[in-house]
C-alpha cells in the first residue's frame, strides 16, 4: 500500500502500537504527524520513525487538553497542507477491581480513552471533510467481549467502537470513512505495564499470549497492517466495522 503524497496523524506516537502504525505510514511515503504527550521520548521516536521512509514529524500535545491538541494539530496542518488520515490510538490502562477505582482514576481513563478520541475527530474533522480522508480508531478485544479487572478500559473501548459505528452513519455524507481495529495482546509497554500491576507479571504475560490460537502476542507492525489497511483505497468500501484483530482469541474454548 502506498500513501505516497497523503499526510497522516496518529495520536499515542511514541511508543507501541502508535510507534509501529506511524513507522508502517512512513515506510509506505506519507507525511507523519507523531502526537504524544511524552516529549522526551517522542522525539528519539520521531527520528527512528523518519529513517523508515516518508516523513515525520513530532507534535507534542497531551490529548485531555482540548488547547494543546488545537494548536498541534494546527501547526501539522501548516506544514502537511492537508489531513488525510487521522489515527486515534492514544490510551492508558491499569488493574483494578471495580470498588479499588477511585472516580479520578475512572474519569482519567475515560478521558484519555474515549474523550481524548473524540476531541481529536472533532478538530480535525474540517481538514478531513475537505480531504474526504479516513479516520481509524484503535478499539481493543476487550471493547468486544471485556476483561476482568479492567471495567473502565473495557468501558473506553466499548464506547469507542459505538463511537465509530455513529460517526460512520454522521460522516458518511462528507466522503468521510470511520473505522476501528480490536486488538487482543500485543507486546507493548502498556501491556507490559498493565501486568506489572497485577501480583505475578510474568505469569500474566504467559496467559495473553497463550489466549491467542497462535500462541503468542502480536507485534505492533501487525496491528499496523490491519491500520494501514482501513486508511487505504483498499478499504474504500468498509466503513463503520470494528475489525478484531486477535489471533482468534475471540472464537471460545479449546482443548489444551
Amino acid at each position: 500500500m502506498s500513501f505516497t503524497g497523503k499526510s497522516v496523524l496518529v495520536t499515542g506516537a511514541a511508543k507501541g502500537i502508535g510507534l509501529g502504525i506511524a513507522e508502517s505510514f512512513a515506510r509506505a511515503g506519507a507525511t507523519v504527524g507523531m502526537l504524544d504527550c511524552d516529549q522526551g521520548t517522542l522525539e528519539a521516536a520521531a527520528a527512528r520513525a523518519s529513517s523508515q521512509g516518508g516523513r515525520c514529524v513530532s507534535v507534542r500535545a497531551d490529548v485531555t487538553d482540548r488547547p494543546e491538541l488545537e494548536r498541534a494539530v494546527a501547526s501539522f496542518l501548516e506544514r502537511a497542507g492537508t489531513l488525510d488520515v487521522l489515527v486515534n490510538n492514544a490510551g492508558i490502562h491499569f488493574a483494578r477491581t471495580i470498588d479499588e477505582y477511585t472516580e479520578a482514576e475512572w474519569a482519567r481513563i475515560l478521558d484519555v480513552n474515549l474523550t481524548g478520541a473524540f476531541r481529536m475527530i472533532q478538530i480535525c474533522v474540517p481538514a478531513l471533510r475537505r480531504s474526504r480522508g479516513a479516520i481509524v480508531s484503535v478499539s481493543s478485544m476487550t471493547g468486544l467481549v471485556g476483561q476482568d479487572r479492567g471495567a473502565a478500559y473495557v468501558a473506553s473501548k466499548g464506547a469507542l467502537i459505538s463511537l465509530t459505528k455513529a460517526l460512520a452513519l454522521e460522516l458518511a455524507t462528507d466522503g468521510i470513512r470511520v473505522n476501528c481495529v480490536c486488538p487482543a495482546g500485543v507486546d507493548t509497554p502498556l501491556l507490559r505495564d498493565w501486568a506489572a500491576t497485577l501480583p505475578d507479571p510474568d505469569a500474566v504475560l504467559r496467559g495473553q499470549a497463550a489466549m491467542h490460537l497462535t500462541n503468542r502476542l502480536a507485534s505492533p507492525n501487525e496491528i499496523a497492517s490491519a491500520v494501514l489497511f482501513l486508511a487505504s483505497p483498499a478499504a474504500s468500501f468498509i466503513t463503520g466495522i470494528a475489525l478484531p484483530v486477535e489471533g482468534g482469541a475471540t472464537l471460545g474454548y479449546r482443548r489444551t
